[in-house]
């Protein structure tokens, strides 16, 4: 098994969401709970994580045809696809390859490029990352410090400890290989030719994924909408899951009445 999902709920057109580096499938139990009361809602674990084979080849074009095989294995013809940092980018990417499977599009608190253009800010980050691994350290015990500096300092102990958790229990080679996946990411290119309805939602004191770089996003998508979630970081479903999930709830409302 290369990848799987979770899923709850039926009727209406299905919500796929794609978690980023530091989660899996649970990271959207409280969506998965929520949403699950109207449609079919469900959550991937990307390949190499929660105990799935890793993908053969590096790069997103792979994990869009992941996506793909998902949607075609659980028998949806289209879906709302969400993507959350990382899985943000792979959203894009099965933006720009199969836009004909998409109902609409939620990126939240991600990018249209990993970084600047000389590499250098890239290759730090990199070497960041990978430093307490090289070190010996495990994924549990530099969990703490990875999640600190995503949320907000005032994210609640209940989200704080969900994504402590859920960090914790990324397999270190799948932590290792999906950073070292973001080098090279650029779809900005891509952004004008998005023809699905599209909602951005950023965190306000998200310092992975600015809400300004997002804004600049919104604006190069024909008729996309940006919510801002203040007080919120990077991982605005656990922090601020009643916020979260409203702005989607608006979006898929009007675009459904919109037919």
């Amino acid at each position: 098994m290369t990848a799987s999902f979770i899923e709850k709920g039926k009727g209406g057109t299905p919500l796929l969401f794609l978690h980023g580096i530091g989660g899996n499938a649970e990271m959207f139990r409280g969506q998965l709970d929520h949403f699950g009361r109207t449609r079919r809602t469900l959550a991937w674990t990307m390949p190499g994580y929660g105990g799935t084979k890793p993908a053969a080849a590096p790069g997103f074009g792979p994990l869009a045809d992941f996506v793909l095989r998902l949607l075609d294995r659980a028998g949806i013809r289209r879906a709302y696809l969400a993507g959350h940092s990382l899985g943000g980018f792979v959203a894009q990417e099965f933006a720009a390859r199969c836009p004909e499977r998409l109902a609409g599009l939620i990126l939240y608190s991600t990018t249209a490029a990993f970084g600047r253009p000389d590499g250098e800010w890239q290759r730090q980050f990199i070497a960041q990352r990978m430093a307490p691994l090289h070190a010996g350290r495990s994924m549990p015990e530099i969990a703490t410090a990875l999640v600190d500096g995503l949320i907000s300092p005032r994210a609640g102990a209940v989200a704080r400890g969900a994504a402590i958790a859920l960090m914790s229990s990324v397999p270190p080679d799948a932590y290792k290989a999906a950073l070292e996946t973001l080098v090279g990411f650029d779809r900005r290119d891509a952004l004008a030719k998005i023809e699905v309805p599209t909602l951005l939602i950023a965190g306000a004191e998200d310092r992975t994924a600015p809400a300004e770089v997002m804004r600049r996003m919104c604006e190069k998508i024909r008729g996309a909408e940006l919510v801002v979630l203040e007080r919120v970081g990077h991982l605005g479903n656990l922090e601020a899951p009643d916020r979260f999930n409203a702005a989607i709830e608006r979006f898929l409302a009007r675009v459904e009445a919109a037919g």
